[in-house]
């Protein structure tokens, strides 16, 4: 109970903050100004996205979410049902529901997303957001937690996993008793 009270919290400040810096952004600079930030590394330019990266499904807000509101039910469905026990998977879901909702919220009141970061100094890349930068950070952090610490034999029915445990008991203590 406390670890999903710290994680709403922490979801909060995360959609917060992305929601207080995009509000700064669309309010301080004009549709397409920019401003170096880091000379040859990064400049806040404002754009308007209406699709998803790189602008991709243009218009089209309705698929991202519908798309955006079955990952986030699926994650607290998850998460409520103990499949999320990690602190690994715990902190790539409050990554990715933050940054789901923080899109979300501009989708539905703006009909577009406000983007701002831009490393087209660096190298060609579209500009994002700190949503964005939750979801991937959480999506990595998420592969991270299932190849290494997700138990996959709790997704299987508890009588299927009690066979594969007492045969996993028999073939180790058939092993022991031929040495």
């Amino acid at each position: 109970m406390i670890t999903t009270i710290i994680a709403l919290a922490a979801v909060a400040l995360l959609v917060a903050a992305d929601q207080i810096t995009k509000l700064l952004i669309s309010s301080h600079y004009e549709l397409g100004e920019s401003t170096h930030v880091i000379n040859g590394l990064l400049d806040f330019t404002y754009v308007q996205n209406r699709g998803a990266a790189f602008g991709m499904l243009s218009n089209q807000r309705w698929i991202f979410l519908v798309l955006t509101t079955v990952i986030i039910i699926g994650i607290c469905y998850l998460w409520c049902k103990g499949f999320i026990d990690h602190t690994t998977g715990r902190v790539s879901a409050v990554l990715i529901v933050a940054g789901g909702i923080g899109n979300m919220i501009d989708r539905i009141a703006l009909g577009y997303v406000v983007d701002f970061i831009d490393v087209s100094p660096l190298f060609d890349f579209a500009v994002f957001n700190f949503a964005d930068c939750c979801v991937t950070v959480g999506a990595v952090v998420m592969a991270v937690y299932v190849l290494f610490f997700f138990d996959d034999r709790k997704l299987k029915s508890p009588a299927l996993a009690a066979l594969e445990d007492a045969s996993e008991e028999e073939t180790s203590g058939a092993s022991a008793n031929d040495e």
